[in-house]
């Protein structure tokens, strides 16, 4: 029997053959993802070994049930243990989209409607994008925690520490500088999160 050389091909052909209940285009775009993420990752982090990378991607297994329970087969592949595979497959029911736009839609909300409306809806946008973020599977712990701190503890201590300083917004110019600098920083962390999401 032959053995291949490629991890990274070996691990991908391990998710096709676990996703083979998924339809042909919804695995092709499973497989597309997480080769983008694996370069992706190499890229950003030079001196990472592949193994470390794929291990922390997660079992082929796991992954291929995850995307299954998402496209709605609910038949995970088979678990000759009955554990691991089913507990992320029960977890990824958000799309990954949902706290990325709830948690960069939570500052303008607060621009927009400045009285007692906007506010409020903004922070229940924050805590409930931030929750959802953090229960996601779609995420490492390391991108979990960095989108946390970037997308609402930093925003949030920006925001509290302006108004505690200058006693509320003194100018509109600065204010609003101040807000579309949050605003990017936000949208920016969001987009790298999309990029680095797991299929």
């Amino acid at each position: 029997m032959k053995t291949s050389t490629d991890p990274i091909r070996d691990y991908l052909h391990a998710v096709e053959r676990e996703a083979r209940a998924l339809p042909a285009d919804r695995r092709q775009e499973l497989l597309a993802d997480l080769a983008e993420h694996i370069e992706v990752t190499r890229a950003e982090r030079p001196d990472i070994t592949i193994a470390v990378v794929l291990a922390e991607l997660g079992d082929p297994r796991t992954i291929a049930a995850t995307a299954l329970a998402e496209a709605g087969n609910g038949a995970a592949p088979a678990d000759p243990t009955g554990g691991g595979a089913g507990a992320p497959a029960r977890q990824g029911r958000v799309h990954p989209l949902i706290p990325l736009v709830m948690l960069t839609l939570s500052l303008p909300f607060m621009m927009v409607f400045p009285d007692l409306p906007g506010p409020l809806i903004g922070v229940l946008f924050r805590i409930t994008g931030a929750v959802l973020l953090c229960t996601s599977v779609h995420w490492t712990a390391v991108h979990k925690t960095t989108g946390v701190l970037l997308t609402a503890v930093l925003p949030t201590a920006v925001i509290s520490a302006w108004n505690l300083s200058s006693g509320g917004p003194s100018g509109d110019t600065p204010a609003l500088l101040a807000n579309l600098a949050m605003l990017a920083l936000l949208a920016g962390t969001a987009a790298w999160l999309w990029r680095a999401r797991r299929a």
